[in-house]
């Protein structure tokens, strides 16, 4: 299964986009063949995907509407932290 995920941040143009290269490249290092997409807060639970990666300002707002699992991060940035939570979340499927 080839998981699609999508990365949220506000406007679904900035910070996400960074977020979405990242997790594409660690995503590859390790083996893992992903489909990853940027969505903005507004309209990010009305897309198809198998998870939300966001920030922790937009998470509380995106989880009590999502249909599908929300990994929060504190610090899109942080190399360590977003390849901890993807590489968790991949090794669950």
């Amino acid at each position: 299964m080839k998981p699609k995920i999508q990365a949220v941040c506000g406007f679904g143009v900035g910070s996400s986009m960074m977020l979405k290269m990242n997790i594409e490249k660690i995503a590859k290092e390790h083996g893992y063949e992903v489909d990853v997409f940027c969505g903005d807060i507004t309209t990010c639970t009305a897309n198809e995907c198998n998870v939300i990666f966001t920030s922790k300002e937009l998470g509380a707002r995106i989880t009590e509407r999502a249909k599908v699992p929300v990994v929060i991060l504190n610090n899109f940035m942080n190399k360590k932290e977003v390849e901890e939570k993807v590489l968790a979340y991949l090794q669950e499927l």
